[in-house]
């Protein structure tokens, strides 16, 4: 008789959560401080206009890359190998712009920020999920949302104080991130693999033929049941990651060139919409575990849209930009990252988990930076044409997402460690599936 793989023991999972959600909070840090300390560079080091947008746009880019390939590793080799060499990549690439005083260097580091800090965010969101139970798991990957928060405060917090030192300013911005992958690489030392993975590996292995066994080909998530919420979340979160990247990139350039108000006056806008963003966060984590998350999805998406209709109607001045920014931000509390990242979870068996999430971010990072490079000539010519453009994009992605999983889909992890029934209708050897399936279950649970 076949036995399940000997499950080990695994800490808290509010402890992994944090630990493994702190991915969020550097990859934000990450993206903010690389905005803020290269135009710091500039000035210091003498580094051009076109090399900082060369700089800029190979970050995207190795975000993009590194979350395909993370995934995909995370999936065929561990949770643990991988986030624990992703942390590596990512501390040396910030050593790098931290202490680089050349284009050259700054461009390898940059390649080695954005490929560890992509590569990072898949694997450690499995790593949360299957560290959890159906009761706490929406919460806790809720709560990596409010680390990517944080890494977006601390950041522009920091800049704000030491903004004006120069070339110290830049480095602490860069230092602060680093500082921080070293304390996670440390905290992560104390996480084992994760046992649905080890699992799913060991009955693969043995010819054990589960559902989270069978499901690890990428051509699997292009047939049923995953075609669909695979397609959805992709659709989903390109579209809306469209409307929230034009913001966040080219917000302050729209407040001074459109409405005609100061940097200083559209950061403090944005600084107050902080606790918003956080309150919605937290009510996320509360309610998204339980059967009135749709409910709020569907509140959620209806002020996200909105949000980018008010200036397409009324225009840009500082009224539009304040409710622009509360709509957003109480939206995408709920309609946004956090909810894709749930569904993520949920929708795919432990075998193309992190394959899934990888590539589904990796689509999203590309087609926000196509969309950047047209942004200031689109501006030039409409702005509230743009946004027009932008809620029409918008929209049609959370209409995509409300379509697919206004239904319950049910839950991979319910059912992943049951006996594959295409194994079983292709007339292949199931013996032992009941004691297999049950085993497999009380891996999970454990």
């Amino acid at each position: 008789m076949a036995s399940a793989a000997p499950a080990g023991r695994q800490p808290n999972a509010w402890w992994v959560g944090v630990v493994c959600g702190m991915a969020s909070y550097i990859d934000a840090a990450t993206i903010v401080a690389t905005g803020i300390a290269l135009v710091i560079y500039q000035y210091t080091i003498g580094i051009t206009p076109t090399e900082i947008g060369i700089l800029s746009g190979v970050l995207t880019l190795g975000i993009a890359v590194g979350a395909i390939f993370g995934g995909r590793l995370s999936d065929r080799y561990g949770r643990r190998n991988v986030f624990l060499t992703t942390m590596v990549i990512i501390i040396a690439g910030i050593a790098l712009l931290v202490f680089s005083t050349t284009f050259p260097l700054l461009l390898v580091g940059i390649v080695l920020a954005g490929l560890g800090t992509g590569a990072d965010l898949p694997v450690s969101l499995s790593t949360i999920a299957e560290a959890a139970n159906d009761k706490n798991r929406g919460a806790i990957i809720g709560f990596s949302n409010i680390l990517w928060t944080l890494g977006i405060l601390g950041t522009i917090l920091i800049a704000t104080i030491f903004g004006d030192a120069g070339h110290l300013g830049g480095q602490l911005l860069f230092g602060q991130v680093g500082i921080i992958a070293i304390a996670v690489f440390v905290c992560r030392l104390t996480i084992p693999e994760s046992n649905l993975w080890r699992a799913a590996r060991d009955e693969r292995d043995r010819g054990v033929e589960t559902i989270r066994a069978d499901r690890a080909k990428v051509r699997d998530l292009l047939r049923a049941p995953y075609l669909a919420p695979f397609v959805a979340l992709v659709v989903f979160y390109a579209l809306v990651n469209v409307g929230a990247n034009t913001g966040g990139q080219f917000g302050t350039y729209l407040a001074v060139n459109v409405a005609g108000i100061s940097v200083a006056t559209n950061s403090l806008i944005g600084l107050l919409s902080f606790p918003i963003g956080l309150a919605g966060g937290l009510l996320f984590m509360k309610i998204v575990g339980g059967k009135h998350r749709m409910t709020f999805f569907t509140i959620g998406a209806v002020l996200l849209l909105c949000s980018y209709l008010v200036p397409a109607v009324f225009g840009f001045s500082i009224v539009t930009i304040v409710i622009m920014n509360v709509l957003g931000a109480s939206g995408g509390a709920f309609a946004f990252e956090g909810i894709m990242k749930v569904w993520t979870q949920e929708s795919f068996p432990t075998l193309l988990r992190s394959t899934s999430q990888g590539t589904i971010i990796a689509v999203a990072r590309v087609v926000a930076a196509l969309l950047a490079f047209a942004t200031p000539a689109l501006v030039a010519i409409s702005p509230q044409g743009l946004y027009a453009g932008l809620g029409v994009v918008v929209g049609i992605g959370l209409l995509v997402a409300w379509l697919t999983f206004r239904k319950d889909r049910g839950n991979q992890f319910d059912v992943e460690a049951s006996i594959d029934p295409a194994a079983v209708a292709g007339g292949e050897t199931a013996a032992g599936a009941g004691e297999v399936a049950g085993a497999g279950t009380a891996a999970s649970q454990s």
